[in-house]
């Protein structure tokens, strides 16, 4: 009678085991499973997809750039789900959802929204056009920028530049020769821009200035050509 009941039961556990194995005990909506909806879709490009991320319960976790760190650091740093979210040892001034312009880690710096401008120490600084800057502080795909002192009106005209739009950066050059920039009150503006000899002065016509309607009629005639000069070399301006 034991070894009827002590059969009977190792056949119930032996197909218990078996049942469970062919209906894979581990997919059952009874098992504790992990959350992944919170963790990486695709680990690839700038994710280490082995390195288990302890604050997230999730595996794999982002490079984040050394420009991108707070201090910024010599190589990128493994960092957890968690801290970037709190941006703990991260720069503000930086986008941890965007690789970098290598394609290599995370933490691309913050443009304006038409890419013009990038975000310096918590601020919108112009993005110049390579070659205007002496000594650039960072290079980005659309140009250079400096984190601290922005060039002037002055330093910039004597180089022939003025901080105007210039497609996707600032600083268009205009030749000494033919242009002047004049520089106001605004540390990087200029006040305005002048073209000179504009009005095209042909001393062969001999004209007479004798009244005060003749003298109108010239003038006029000079600010007319002037502003179509104006409409061709300052479209951007």
């Amino acid at each position: 009678m034991k070894k009827t009941f002590l059969y009977s039961t190792l056949f119930i556990v032996f197909a218990s085991i078996t049942n469970a194995n062919a209906n894979q005990w581990w997919l059952q909506p009874t098992v504790c499973k992990l959350d992944t909806t919170k963790c990486y879709i695709a680990n690839g490009t700038g994710i280490d997809s082995e390195i288990w991320d302890a604050d997230s319960n999730c595996r794999g976790m982002k490079y984040i750039c050394p420009n991108a760190l707070n201090p910024v650091g010599e190589t990128a740093k493994l960092i957890s789900q968690k801290a970037i979210e709190r941006k703990q040892g991260i720069s503000s001034d930086f986008d941890t959802d965007l690789l970098d312009n290598t394609n290599e880690c995370f933490g691309r710096r913050k443009l304006n929204k038409d890419g013009t401008m990038a975000m310096v120490n918590g601020e919108y600084k112009n993005i110049w056009c390579y070659g205007i800057l002496d000594n650039a502080d960072e290079v980005l795909s659309n140009g250079e920028i400096v984190y601290k002192n922005q060039p002037t009106c002055k330093q910039l005209a004597n180089d022939g530049y003025a901080a105007v739009l210039n497609g996707k950066c600032y600083g268009k050059y205009y030749d000494s020769a033919r242009y002047y920039i004049e520089c106001g009150n605004s540390e990087i503006l200029p006040n305005r821009l002048i073209i000179l000899n504009g009005a095209e002065y042909n001393p062969s016509t001999n004209t007479e200035i004798a009244t005060k309607s003749d003298a109108e009629k010239l003038f006029e005639k000079m600010y007319t050509i002037s502003q179509q000069q104006k409409s061709r070399y300052f479209s951007n301006y």
